[in-house]
């Protein structure tokens, strides 16, 4: 008999039907001899439970049925007595698929987040991990529906690249050369003509640059895909690899772009309500009492727009109050996460768009203001997390570009290309880097971004 869904099982009424159900043991119990045992397989939060009889099976089967043994059972579906269930399974066959043995690593229950990610690869079989990845894969498909329906194009930029879109040089290096004996010119740099690509090559930090070639042909353009940061940052918010969403669009001006990351995020937090509702319940209950909530919050009222400028008078004041930051917050600071947590959950209490950096403090491609102090950054921060979303206008002026990377010192050789875009054709475009992992997150309720990403992969940490 063909196979039937847990998700599909707990929907039918028609009661008297025989079902087969397939899944893994999360818990088995017993009395007067009948045992009962819920069965998940992975497509909702919620088990089926089977009802069975110990005098109709062998004591062999009885006995392998343990915690994480997966199972094949064929049975009756029927009305159940129990509260908070609609129905069961009352078990007429159980077949043993895998068995599991006590050395199974997720027997106790309430395991700490920190144990789990030691056994990372059992741990989607959780109903916390389980819950985070249906959602992860919903968020994706929004993400993807959101640009198709916006008449966007999906653009795919190279994960092996020469150059450095941030500057900040922290990239993990691709390479076939026998590290044990490398060639070396006279100033002991290292010779790469017969490496593999004949230059050094790196994991892609960002593909904006390659994005904002697209989106000067297509004229809007996202990529979605993974990027490398050789960061060595132990932190709740930082991965060394990670997704990001990065929409490049030509013809848009400022407000464009903060119209369109707002409407983007609130598309995606819409979904999420809509597609998850069980999954986010569980997370509501088991992680944040107050996550679904934070989401709806985040539907009801219009982002703050609040210029940098803006937004460190009020954290002067607040400190001139009494408040206490870790971390300084004078004009030209970059703002630490708890600078924007306070402007987002303690002043605004809603997301905020901040604008209008300070150019010292943000990348080169970014268009400078009138002013010549500031540009046109857009960046998105949210509660709990800080900055969700960075995103700016991009300088479309070839003597601006080239006077603001000569002005940090950047090599131009490995820009050419880049630069073309400046030189044949230029256009007004802006664009926008979503960490996926962030947006996970936010929509979990989670509090570290190892716990949102099946595998993750953090300074001194490659396992599975």
């Amino acid at each position: 008999m063909k196979r039937t869904k847990v998700i599909d099982a707990l929907k039918r009424t028609d009661f008297g039907s025989e079902i087969t159900v397939m899944g893994w043991v999360r818990s088995k119990r017993g009395s007067k001899g009948i045992f009962f045992i819920a069965l998940n397989d992975g497509s909702t939060i919620k088990n089926v439970q089977i009802v069975g009889e110990d005098q109709n099976f062998d004591e062999e089967t009885v006995k392998q049925i343990t915690t994480g043994a997966c199972l094949r059972v064929v049975g009756t579906l029927v009305e159940s007595p129990a509260a908070g269930q609609a129905s069961e399974i009352q078990a007429g066959e159980i077949e043993v698929l895998g068995p599991c043995d006590n050395t199974y690593p997720l027997q106790k229950k309430g395991a700490s987040w920190e144990y789990l990610r030691t056994v990372a690869h059992m741990r989607p079989r959780t109903n916390t991990f389980g819950a985070i990845l249906r959602i992860r894969h919903n968020m994706a498909m929004a993400i993807h529906t959101y640009f198709y329906e916006h008449g966007f194009y999906y653009f795919h930029t190279p994960l092996i690249t020469a150059s450095d879109c941030e500057g900040a040089g922290n990239m993990f290096q691709v390479t076939t050369k026998n590290l044990y004996d490398l060639r070396k010119d006279e100033e002991g740099k290292i010779i790469y003509d017969d490496d593999f690509f004949g230059q050094q090559a790196s994991l892609t930090v960002s593909g904006q640059l390659e994005g904002e070639l697209g989106a000067t042909a297509l004229g809007q353009i996202y990529t979605f895909g993974p990027t490398f940061r050789a960061e060595n940052s132990n932190t709740p918010r930082h991965l060394a690899e990670f997704w990001m969403i990065e929409p490049e669009m030509a013809f848009y001006d400022k407000e464009d772009l903060m119209d369109l990351e707002e409407d983007f995020i609130k598309y995606c937090v819409r979904w999420a309500l809509d597609n998850c509702r069980d999954d986010l319940e569980f997370l509501n209950k088991m992680v944040d009492k107050t996550l679904i909530e934070r989401l709806e919050g985040v539907l009801q009222e219009a982002f703050v727009r609040l210029p940098y400028t803006q937004g460190i008078e009020i954290l002067k004041e607040a400190v001139a109050k009494g408040r206490k930051f870790e971390f300084p917050c004078e004009w030209g600071d970059d703002l630490a996460s708890e600078h924007e947590r306070y402007l987002v959950e303690e002043y605004f209490k809603k997301p905020v768009i901040m604008t209008d950096y300070p150019k010292e403090i943000k990348a080169f491609y970014m268009k400078l203001n009138e002013d010549g102090r500031t540009m046109q950054g857009t960046d998105v921060l949210f509660p709990q997390i800080g900055e969700i979303i960075g995103g700016s206008v991009r300088e479309e002026n070839y003597g601006k570009l080239m006077n603001e990377i000569n002005r940090r010192g950047m090599e131009t050789e490995k820009l050419e290309w880049y630069l073309d875009t400046r030189r044949w054709g230029s256009c007004p475009h802006a664009g926008f880097g979503l960490g996926f992992e962030r947006l996970i997150l936010f929509v979990t309720g989670m509090q570290n971004i190892r716990d949102v990403i099946p595998f993750p992969r953090t300074p001194k940490n490659c396992e599975f």
